[in-house]
């Protein structure tokens, strides 16, 4: 565990050098993926191959999964899960809610994560059974907040349908909630979550890459990661919370239909 968890952490704050030396302007040319809003740079290319060259010189072995390159085979039963840049539309605008993040899974289980956070000189590491923490500081999700104070962190996504649908729902969770916060990085925002910077995080449409090391630096701080109806978190819904509000959020949540894109 320790040997897996150094290695991400070492190489996530090497591609995290790397971007910030090189970070583009608005001018810089970009290709877009799913919708015109969906955007990827010439970066995250860049930064998922050098984080691919570093684990496979490491361990050569391993399987990797990435979001730009991704599946690439192994023989062994760890598989690295890799988010080159997660926020791309705030690294692009020179936001700092931008994270590389890199998580280990053993036998299907997440087992290690670092996410780093550049522009913020953060980094978040979590280990399984052995806690999360922001560089040497323990770190402990808000407990005992009712959904009425809770201040909840969401996104949204790329397509115009499915942020129609979206709109309607953070506009019903909104009087429930002390505040809603949109940050533009599901890693920035469950680390952000682990630290005590927000209660509650819900959105539709993140993918494994998002939340594979947030997630763990999440739950390690004592909070619940899931989906809806009690299934696992996945694109189609995640949720994270200290127990209590998540349920009181969940129920919420659960009447108003979000799984849905129109």
């Amino acid at each position: 565990m320790p040997d897996f968890l150094r290695l991400a952490d070492d190489i996530a704050r090497e591609a995290g050098d790397m971007l910030l030396a090189k970070r583009p302007t608005m001018s810089e040319e970009v290709e877009t993926k799913s919708s015109p809003t969906d955007v990827v740079t010439t970066l995250d290319k860049a930064s998922e191959e050098l984080i691919r060259e570093r684990i496979l010189a490491a361990r050569p072995g391993d399987r990797i999964l990435g979001e730009e390159g991704g599946e690439e085979p192994g023989e062994s039963d760890v598989r690295w899960i890799v988010d080159p840049i997660d926020g791309t539309v705030n690294f692009l605008y020179g936001l700092p809610d931008w994270a590389v993040s890199i998580a280990v899974e053993v036998n299907g289980r997440i087992v290690a994560g670092a996410v780093n956070v550049p522009a913020r000189g953060e980094v978040y590491t979590a280990a399984l059974g052995e806690g999360a923490w922001l560089g040497a500081q323990p770190l402990r999700c808000n407990t005992g907040v009712p959904l009425a104070q809770a201040l909840v962190s969401t996104g949204f996504g790329y397509s115009a349908v499915r942020r129609a649908v979206q709109g309607q729902v953070v506009a019903a969770v909104l009087p429930r909630v002390r505040d809603i916060r949109r940050g533009g990085s599901c890693a920035v925002d469950m680390c952000s979550l682990a630290a005590g910077r927000v209660d509650a995080y819900y959105e539709r449409g993140v993918n494994q890459w998002d939340f594979a090391a947030a997630g763990l630096v999440a739950t390690e701080s004592g909070a619940r990661l899931g989906g809806l109806h009690g299934r696992p978190v996945s694109p189609e819904f995640a949720l994270c919370a200290a127990p209590g509000l998540y349920e009181e959020l969940h129920d919420l949540l659960a009447g108003l239909n979000p799984e849905r894109d129109a």
